[in-house]
């Protein structure tokens, strides 16, 4: 009796064989280990990645610069928070870069690599041999959330590490005047650092996961990045809008300036605590979302 294929429309080929006939093994699903180890190989050979990352450490070398250039005008009140510690202190200028970096630059660049997750791979036609390798649809989307969120802290320690580096170069270090008025010497204060660029990684999880979702929904990257960064600036007007204090709460951007409390004496854990809740949340909707469209999406006819 001759053997032969039944196939599942939008799935790969599964053989049926006649009894007595020899089988081969089916193809083992790929290991998650050399999974994620090829995903974060892809993302950080590309070009754009490291142009991102380039520009992202550019943030507190410009603003380094020009505090140094004219520090009459960074003592002049005007700017963004931790402007005027700068020159008295050069660990503010991390500080200071991540104010400016969280409304604009950080979701942009998280915007573009989560929103090419999927759909990247579907434009170049890879995402029917991932399956078929196979890797498993599950499987697949969990590594190519956790490749997003390796990125969230690459993104951050960029950030906070130029600007460390260019401040103590252009600027004194010295023990650090925290928002309670208490003193802590350097080494504390870089640790204190480190506590803020966890706040804001867990901070762009939520953003991260919404861009996996919208990355399913089509088969154009640009497009998924543009719905993803939208959505962030989206998110942030509504938040400043006092007639819809009673949403704020609930917008997955609406503690990402609370990284304030980790400068006091001792460390309030309220704002990280409700924001990792936050964003906890936002990850099981919309990665519920993306599970339930992915699984049933038609990649391999």
């Amino acid at each position: 009796m001759m053997s032969g294929e039944a196939t599942v429309p939008g799935d790969a080929a599964v053989p049926v064989t006649a009894p007595g006939e020899a089988t081969e093994a089916p193809p083992r699903p790929a290991s998650g280990l050399a999974l994620m180890a090829s995903e974060l190989t892809v993302l950080y050979r590309r070009r754009r990645t490291w142009a991102m990352l380039a520009a992202l450490a550019a943030i507190p070398i410009l603003i380094a610069i020009a505090v140094r250039l004219r520090p009459t005008a960074a003592g002049s009140g005007r700017g963004p928070q931790f402007l005027n510690q700068i020159t008295d202190n050069g660990l503010f200028v991390a500080v200071t870069a991540l104010l400016v970096s969280i409304p604009l630059f950080l979701p942009l660049t998280i915007g573009v690599v989560a929103g090419d997750t999927i759909s990247g791979e579907a434009s170049h036609g890879t995402l029917k041999y991932l399956l078929v390798a196979p890797a498993g649809r599950v499987r697949l989307l969990v590594v190519k959330y956790v490749g997003t969120a390796v990125f969230c802290v690459t993104a951050t320690l960029t950030v906070v590490i130029a600007g460390a580096i260019i401040g103590a170069v252009l600027f004194p270090i010295g023990p650090v005047t925290l928002l309670s008025g208490d003193t802590i010497a350097v080494g504390d204060s870089l640790v204190r650092l480190l506590l803020i660029a966890g706040f804001v990684t867990v901070s762009l999880l939520g953003l991260s996961a919404i861009g996996l979702f919208i990355s399913t929904l089509t088969d154009v990257p640009v497009g998924a990045m543009a719905a993803t960064i939208v959505l962030s600036i989206a998110s942030q007007v509504l938040d400043t809008l006092p007639q819809l204090d009673w949403l704020h709460p609930w917008l997955f951007s609406h503690y990402w300036f609370g990284f304030a409390d980790l400068l006091r004496q001792p460390i309030s854990w309220t704002s990280f605590g409700d924001n990792a809740l936050l964003q906890a949340g936002y990850f099981a909707v919309f990665g519920a979302l993306a599970y339930g469209r992915f699984i049933t999406k038609d990649v391999l006819s």
